[in-house]
C-alpha cells in the first residue's frame, strides 16, 4: 500500500514535463506505483503495464505517458522509439524498466528505484536529477513524514 501512497504523492505533485525513471526486478512494484502516479493525476481507470505496445497513454489533470521498455534489448533501441516527443511533451512521462538504458534519458530526471526487503517489504530511494526533482523528491518526503506521524499520534497507547 506504501507504493501506491508514494505514486500518488508523486502523481499529485508532478507537473508537465516530469520524467520519472523507475528501475527494479521483476513483482518490485514499478507498476504498482505508476497505478498510484495515475491515481495522483486524477487518472481513472485500471492502469497496466504496457509492455507489449511499449507506450499507453491515460488522460487525467496531466497526461501520463506510460513506457515500459522490458522488452528492448539495447540502448539503441530505446533511442531509435523517439520517445524525447513524450519526454519534452505536456505530461508525466514514467519509464519502467529504465535502468535498461539510462544513458538514453536526458537529465534532469528523477530516477525511483525499488528493492525488495523481505518477502512483503520494499524499499523506495527517490534520486533527484537536478533542481526540479530535488523539491519533488523532498516534498515527497515530508509529505510522507507529515502522513506518518499523523498515525502515530492516532494510535492509542
Amino acid at each position: 500500500m506504501e507504493t501506491r501512497r508514494i505514486g500518488v504523492s508523486l502523481g499529485r505533485l508532478s507537473e508537465a514535463g516530469d520524467v520519472l525513471l523507475l528501475c527494479g526486478d521483476l513483482g518490485a512494484g514499478k507498476t504498482c506505483l505508476t497505478q498510484g502516479i495515475a491515481k495522483g493525476l486524477g487518472i481513472e481507470g485500471y492502469v497496466r503495464s504496457p509492455t507489449f505496445v511499449l507506450v499507453s497513454i491515460q488522460h487525467g489533470r496531466l497526461p501520463l505517458y506510460h513506457m515500459d521498455i522490458y522488452r528492448l534489448d539495447h540502448v539503441a533501441e530505446v533511442v531509435d522509439l523517439g520517445l524525447e516527443e513524450y519526454l519534452a511533451g505536456d505530461g508525466v512521462s514514467v519509464i519502467e524498466w529504465a535502468d535498461k538504458a539510462l544513458e538514453a534519458f536526458p537529465q534532469p530526471f528523477l530516477l525511483v528505484t525499488l528493492d525488495f526487503e523481505g518477502e512483503k517489504e520494499r524499499i523506495i530511494r527517490l534520486e533527484p536529477r537536478g533542481e526540479r526533482y530535488e523539491r519533488l523528491a523532498t516534498q515527497v518526503s515530508d509529505g510522507l513524514s507529515r502522513r506518518r506521524s499523523s498515525r502515530q499520534r492516532k494510535q492509542p497507547r
